[in-house]
């Protein structure tokens, strides 16, 4: 049966994805440019999108209104994995009185899906909705221990890793050696790989056929924690709520 589709639809939310940190708002072309799409074709789009109410335009940029929020809102609100991680994450910030996350894989990024607020704030730019690169987070160096290695072996091939700090693994070797370390010790922690000051820890979630599917992630500043404290006291609260949670799944 040959598959049925909306391309307009299929465009339009293109569209909507160019949207983002390096792109908080598009004109025409820069939206044409980032989809792939012809500058009229943007234009329809775009125009569509304001009328619906999920951009706004100034005359020059088009930029996203808050009404885009009920979209992603529809997922945590729906799928199971968030709902079943919330009462997790919140015993977790309640154990160490640090702000906690709940991440999946989405194409090259860790995607944040679930998060519960400490009373510390830290501007870490992890949001629900949030994306952070996989070979520079460690949610993202947990979840690439997903991939077989066929899988693993494409995305080392086919990655650029750009060099977010001093510290940011740039080599396929050196990604390669995070992800098998996160494999062995059952956790991963980035020290300062991500951006400078900032300490990250995360740990698997896995389903009771043993896969990852989720990781749980822990952010704190240098100043305030060291390697060894997450690994020796918020490790084994976040790996008891990660076990506890792939067992409701």
């Amino acid at each position: 049966m040959a598959t049925e589709g909306m391309a307009g639809l299929a465009k339009g939310l293109a569209v909507l994805e160019a949207f983002g940190a390096s792109a908080p708002r598009l004109s025409i072309s820069e939206a044409a440019r980032a989809t792939g799409l012809s500058r009229a074709t943007a234009l329809r789009c775009l125009n569509t999108l304001a009328e619906l109410g999920y951009v706004a335009f100034d005359g020059k940029f088009f930029t996203p209104t808050p009404r885009v929020l009920r979209i992603g809102a529809t997922y945590g609100e729906t799928a199971a994995l968030p709902q079943l991680a919330q009462p997790h994450l919140s015993a977790i910030r309640e154990a160490i009185d640090e702000s906690t996350s709940l991440a999946v894989r989405y194409e090259t990024d860790s995607l944040f899906v679930a998060r519960s607020e400490g009373a510390r704030l830290l501007n870490t730019g992890v949001r629900v909705g949030a994306r952070l690169p996989l070979y520079a987070s460690s949610t993202g160096q947990v979840l690439l221990g997903s991939l077989t290695d066929s899988e693993l072996s494409d995305y080392l091939a086919t990655t650029e890793f750009t060099a977010r700090t001093s510290h940011t693994p740039t080599t396929a070797d050196a990604v390669a050696e995070r992800i098998e370390a996160a494999r062995t010790d059952g956790m991963a922690i980035s020290n300062e790989e991500l951006e400078p000051g900032l300490l990250s820890i995360a740990v698997p979630v896995l389903d009771p056929a043993g896969h990852i599917v989720a990781a749980i992630s822990v952010s704190a500043s240098t100043s305030r924690v060291t390697v060894d404290e997450l690994r020796d006291r918020v490790a084994p609260v976040m790996q008891r709520h990660a076990t506890a949670l792939g067992r409701q799944l």
